[in-house]
């Protein structure tokens, strides 16, 4: 994996984990390297969509668990 592609990670991996030290050291890594702010929004809303994804099932588990439905995940 080249430097880019593993700034991208990190940084989708930040925001998916909400790690602010985490986002701001690697977004200044990403800059560094010359990372066009298209391909860094572009993995933060990739992480975001991710993220909110998880939140929603995540949600809907507990409702469903606490309902006494049996685990369909």
């Amino acid at each position: 994996m080249n430097d880019t592609t593993r700034e991208l990670v990190a940084i989708a991996a930040a925001i998916a984990g909400k790690c602010q030290p985490c986002f701001a050291y690697h977004l200044k890594q990403a800059r560094t390297l010359g990372v066009p702010d298209g391909d860094i929004r572009a993995a933060i809303q990739l992480a975001r969509d991710i993220r909110a994804s998880g939140d929603k099932h995540m949600d809907q588990f507990a409702e469903r668990r606490l309902a006494g439905a049996e685990d369909s995940a």
